[in-house]
């Protein structure tokens, strides 16, 4: 009876210390895979640091993918993020940001997401431009500067205390007046063909959507030049009401 309660001890102690032994190894296992971890997210952020980024980016695109639970896995794919504007690879940038902020919706730095989203949209319209030779081309496709002022806005109202709130006020003024160009340009195009109606609902639409941009002028004289092609007098005379108030030394007003 003895020697068969001793024979169960001697079973469960060693059970025990294979369990033990395997606890050991397996937390030796999660330090040195942190450890590792932290020594490539360093080799990546020197990399950064030294303008290489090109480098930085496939280090931590390969730890990404090789940790996509570690404990830098938040910070290596904000950092990717970051790379991917620097770097000019929209599709990449906007595809990362997306599925962070989905993955993640309340996590600490969903702000700063928000931001990158509204900066990637705004210099893949700016490279759109393409005016070397300074010429404006407020005609062209608006559509990423539609979706950066939406990201801009967006984040300005989820996160009026954030930290890049600020500048992104600063730049849904410049982006309003981007997008008010946009609407001149379209009404000017009417106005060329005699489209009178569509030009000066344009017009009206700038006065709506953009009252606090400089666009604001040419609009009402495209409102008051289309309405009176039209002979429209009453409505006519009320854009040239406002203009007269807001803008005395505008062409039109003074050559009545």
């Amino acid at each position: 009876m003895l020697s068969n309660k001793l024979s169960r001890s001697l079973v469960f102690s060693s059970v025990l210390g294979l369990m033990l032994a395997g606890c050991s190894s397996q937390s030796d296992e999660e330090q040195v895979s942190k450890t590792q971890i932290e020594y490539l997210y360093d080799q990546a952020q020197e990399s950064m640091a030294n303008g290489n980024l090109n480098l930085a980016q496939e280090q931590l695109s390969s730890l990404n993918k090789r940790y996509p639970f570690g404990p830098f896995a938040h910070q290596i794919q904000l950092d990717l993020i970051y790379l991917h504007y620097k770097l000019d690879n929209t599709d990449e940038a906007l595809a990362a940001i997306d599925r962070f902020i989905s993955l993640n919706p309340n996590h600490k730095d969903v702000d700063y997401a928000l931001y990158m989203r509204g900066l990637v949209n705004q210099r893949a319209e700016h490279n759109a431009i393409h005016n070397l030779a300074g010429v404006d081309r407020s005609d062209r496709d608006s559509s990423m500067a539609q979706a950066a002022f939406k990201d801009f806005a967006e984040l300005v109202r989820k996160y009026p205390k954030s930290e890049y709130a600020a500048d992104a006020k600063k730049r849904l003024i410049a982006l309003k007046s981007r997008l008010a160009k946009k609407e001149l340009a379209i009404a000017q195009y009417y106005m060329e063909r005699q489209a009178y109606l569509a030009a000066a609902n344009r017009g009206r639409y700038v006065l709506e959507h953009f009252s606090d941009t400089p666009e604001v002028e040419n609009a009402l004289a495209i409102m008051v030049e289309s309405y009176d092609q039209l002979e429209l007098p009453e409505l006519r005379e009320d854009a040239m009401k406002v203009l007269r108030a807001n803008f005395p030394e505008n062409q039109l007003v003074s050559a009545r």
